[in-house]
């Protein structure tokens, strides 16, 4: 069932003076013809510290997220598993880690050190058949091949997930729509260092450059998309 267009985890924090201001914004929302998954910067550091508040272990993890991070694990392996499952195209991000590299944010903190702080995730470990994409900024696709192994493949729009909301995912987000591509973003499969950073940054999107969908809402149309995929004809009989 797909929600109400405002019913959102921003709800508590944007009153009614401001809904109305967007009000022009309110539009049917919906998931891409031919869709790949994005999912931003799922590396080892995110999760350092473990699931605890990122203010509690910042100091030793700056790159955190924390129990946010934690708490999207669960929602984001559903998102992988219904892509995978609809044939969809996977494409990870992570950051450039090689001398002279330049930094996505003006966060002052040193360069990682350990080898395997920029290595995805283990509980998103990428297959063979998935594209690891290398970016410096904030953006996926500035200074990137991304648009070009999208072209080819014939993608017209975006499922994304991962973080920062107000950072990563964001930047990437408006290219993404600059560059022509819908763009659907996981409302329970991104997060940030803070509430108020990705409520406030899920808004904005979700009104100006992205449809801000629930995971059931995505994983139903790609569990649509997978049935249909299997009940067509094999060209090949």
């Amino acid at each position: 069932m797909v929600r109400e267009f405002e019913d959102h985890c921003w709800k508590d924090i944007v009153n009614p003076e401001i809904l109305k201001i967007y009000e022009h914004y309110r539009r049917d929302v919906f998931v891409g013809a031919r869709p790949a998954l994005l999912a931003i910067d799922l590396y080892n550091l995110v999760y350092r510290g473990g699931d605890r508040p990122p203010y509690e272990i910042s100091e030793e993890f700056p790159s955190t997220c924390g129990e946010y991070a934690w708490a999207a694990i669960e929602p984001t392996k559903r998102l992988f598993s219904a892509s995978r499952s609809a044939g969809l195209p996977v494409f990870y991000t992570t950051a450039e880690t090689g001398p002279g590299r330049v930094l996505a944010t003006n966060r002052q903190v040193g360069l990682a050190d350990d080898s395997d702080d920029y290595g995805i995730f283990e509980a998103f470990a990428p297959m063979d058949s998935d594209t690891l994409v290398v970016k410096e900024r904030a953006s996926a696709f500035y200074g990137t091949p991304l648009v070009a192994y999208l072209t080819k493949l014939g993608i017209d729009s975006l499922i994304v997930c991962g973080e920062s909301t107000s950072g990563c995912v964001r930047a990437s987000t408006v290219d993404g729509y600059s560059n022509g591509y819908h763009m659907t973003v996981v409302e329970e499969c991104v997060y940030d260092r803070s509430e108020l950073s990705h409520k406030v940054n899920l808004f904005d999107l979700h009104h100006k450059y992205a449809d801000v969908m629930g995971i059931d809402e995505v994983t139903a149309h790609l569990q649509t998309l997978a049935e249909h995929q299997s009940a067509a004809p094999d060209k090949n009989e």
